[in-house]
């Protein structure tokens, strides 16, 4: 399909997004989006997806009287999957990956699940292992086994809804589920484990068609009876495909949202330290990916108190030559200083402040470069996402990983790289920002700074 639209259902952690991709340039022409807001249960804290479900019908009728869709397909946060009934409803809501019920049972847990080795997927805290969800909603409801009919993951729960047809997806299994091994590209041995091989649905690739969309939809929505649903990938991955397409390795793509996550593509071969929260991402093709990653909007956010502040060069040079420094971490239960408790160093600037905006900008860039050295990064890093756009997090990322840095100038690559499952035969254009560096006086500032930055939050 080389013509047209694509609606593009994007489940973010923070937001629900619909995006509408116009497939002659990749481009957004359209975009909603509504709060994804965590209920609180019973049974336990779970995603309000009727709530999104009538927004998303809402949305592709009007993007589709507006526009006009040819396709539909769907991205999503991984650390999610949904247990569905033999009547195509949810058996059990949809855990939020954040709530700590799952350590209840870890003991349990650990004594099953195979080993990294085997899956490229750290042993995380909460819910971050969809295998860990799994097993611990079986643990504390007995009779949910024999109620579940399929289990799939989070963007096919949506491409179920849109088409009534049953699929998980090799990117969202590789997102550190403990259920796969991306060396051999099948199931784990936690699969048996779990006694779920009859129920958890088969893999496909992300751009597969699962087929026409539903009647139902059809109806509500006015869209036409043979709109194919694809099967949907994970997020970072459909921010990673357009430049996995597109360009020459190597090279790093860094996927900013709520969660930062670092890929590296060609790179250095390195031993990934499962303890430090690198792992193995599947990509659209089937490829294993080394990967870092840390909760870096989560903890900008935090940080900034939800005020948005540009720094100019006076701030980062304040910054730079007092030393006021954020150490990390303060989201400490994943990243490569998971542990660790956020302190600031050389006083704290007042919220509000562009000095404080620059200073978390440093922090974020040099937890990226700490990232990116993890997974043998190699080659130009491609930023996609809202931080493309925050200048002190582009010049320090730039000088703490000795690299060149293209910010992308979309809203979000998670949209056209979703839009992509369509179309994947045509060229992607990827449209980088410019090549993101400060100016020469400041830049010994910078690396004399990420120097004692590094050696504070040293390993050892």
């Amino acid at each position: 399909m080389t013509g047209g639209h694509v609606a593009v259902i994007d489940i973010g952690k923070t937001n629900a997004k619909l995006a509408l991709v116009r497939l002659s340039d990749l481009s957004e022409v359209a975009l909603v989006r509504r709060p994804n807001t965590v209920l609180p249960g019973p049974p336990y804290p779970h995603f309000d997806v009727e709530g999104h479900w009538a927004f998303l019908l809402d949305g592709l009728a009007r993007f589709h009287a507006e526009h006009g869709i040819a396709a539909v397909t769907v991205t999503t946060h991984g650390a999610a999957g949904a247990l569905i009934g033999r009547d195509g409803s949810l058996a059990a809501p949809i855990l939020d990956y954040e709530y700590a019920g799952p350590d209840a049972v870890a003991d349990i847990y650990d004594a099953i699940r195979p080993p990294f080795s085997q899956t490229g997927s750290p042993r995380l805290p909460l819910g971050l292992n969809l295998g860990a969800q799994i097993h611990w909603q079986f643990q504390t409801d007995p009779s949910l086994r024999d109620r579940v009919h399929r289990i799939v993951t989070y963007p096919q729960f949506w491409a179920h809804r849109l088409s009534g047809v049953f699929a998980t997806d090799i990117t969202c299994l590789g997102a550190h589920t403990d259920l796969w091994n991306p060396f051999a590209g099948r199931f784990s041995s936690l699969i048996d484990a779990l006694d779920i091989a009859d129920r958890i649905a088969p893999p496909r690739r992300p751009g597969d068609i699962l087929g026409p969309i539903a009647p139902a939809v059809a109806a509500r929505t006015g869209l036409p009876a043979g709109t194919p649903v694809h099967c949907g990938i994970h997020d970072s991955n459909a921010s990673l495909l357009p430049h996995l397409l597109g360009r020459e390795p190597p090279f790093s793509v860094v996927s900013t949202g709520t969660w930062v996550i670092a890929m590296a593509v060609g790179g250095r071969p390195v031993a990934l330290d499962p303890a430090r929260d690198t792992l193995v991402n599947v990509n659209a093709l089937g490829e294993a990916v080394p990967s870092a990653r840390f909760m870096g909007g989560r903890e900008h956010d935090l940080a900034l108190g939800g005020t948005a502040i540009a720094a100019d060069e006076d701030a980062m040079r304040d910054v730079l030559t007092q030393r006021i420094m954020l150490l990390p971490a303060l989201v400490s239960e994943s990243g490569p200083f998971a542990g660790s408790r956020a302190r600031w160093c050389g006083g704290e600037p007042a919220q509000g402040t562009a000095q404080r905006a620059a200073a978390v900008g440093f922090y974020l860039a040099l937890v990226t470069a700490q990232c990116l050295a993890l997974i043998g990064h190699q080659g130009p890093v491609i930023v996609e996402g809202p931080f493309a756009r925050n200048q002190p997090y582009l010049w320090m990322l730039g000088v703490a990983s000795a690299a060149p840095v293209l910010p992308m100038d979309s809203t979000t690559g998670t949209g056209q790289g979703a839009a992509l499952l369509v179309a994947a035969d045509r060229a992607p254009k990827t449209r980088a920002g410019g090549f993101a560096s400060p100016a020469a006086p400041m830049e010994s500032l910078f690396a004399a700074y990420a120097r004692d930055w590094n050696a504070r939050t040293s390993h050892g």
